[in-house]
């Protein structure tokens, strides 16, 4: 549920997301976008018991908890690309780390990235000079153009889509350590890459404002 006054700031930001999306594919640029998510570290008390002919795997119910950390997960939806990166933590230097991975290492060549990601207050330029000299930093937000999915609006942000299906397909069990989770967030980006292809975004503009009308302080869009 959106609030009244929020309107206009929501249908701004969607629309700048939204026409992100109906940019046409250029070499010259890349359209990116990222979203993180916490994972639990659990271990098992006891050993599974290993399935066996008409006899399904039995897991204890009993855990461990170890502790949590985080996955970040980057897609170019026009390329049916996405790189998963765990993480001991989510700070503002984190976040600047694997923006210059992206940026330096996946796409050295392009002119600028358009990074499509929520308003986290980590989510911001200043977190490239809190982690690297000026210059450095000046170096890297020249060629980032930062574009935010609004409040209560999550859905715009198609990493938000596959960090779901990372979820429901590589953290479907209990998961011990980080080295065992990165292991399976390379495991799926393998698979997945050549095998899932382009994301078919088809909600444009028009279609919002048309289902969306609702929300437009000027009815007459």
């Amino acid at each position: 549920m959106i609030p009244p006054d929020e309107d206009a700031d929501f249908v701004a930001a969607m629309e700048a997301v939204l026409e992100v999306y109906q940019r046409p594919e250029d070499a010259r640029f890349a359209v990116v976008a990222m979203d993180e998510r916490p994972v639990q570290l659990l271990k098992d008390i006891r050993s599974p018991v290993p399935p066996k002919p008409g006899r399904i795997a039995r897991i204890d119910y009993e855990y461990k908890r170890i502790g949590v950390v985080s996955a970040f997960l980057f897609t170019n939806p026009l390329q049916g690309w996405r790189r998963v990166s765990v993480r001991q933590r989510r700070t503002a230097i984190d976040w600047a780390e694997e923006v210059k991975y992206l940026l330096e290492k996946v796409y050295p060549d392009v002119e600028r990235v358009t990074l499509v990601c929520d308003n986290l207050n980590t989510h911001k330029l200043t977190s490239l000079y809190k982690a690297f000299p000026a210059e450095e930093a000046l170096g890297l937000s020249s060629r980032l153009e930062l574009v935010y999915t609004p409040k209560h609006g999550s859905w715009l942000n198609i990493a938000e889509i596959e960090l779901s299906v990372f979820s429901r397909q590589g953290l479907n069990r209990r998961i011990p350590d980080l080295e065992t989770l990165r292991s399976e967030a390379e495991a799926w980006q393998k698979h997945r890459n050549p095998n899932a292809g382009r994301v078919d975004w088809r909600f444009t503009t028009q279609d919002a404002r048309i289902k969306l009308k609702r929300l437009y302080p000027n009815t007459q869009c």
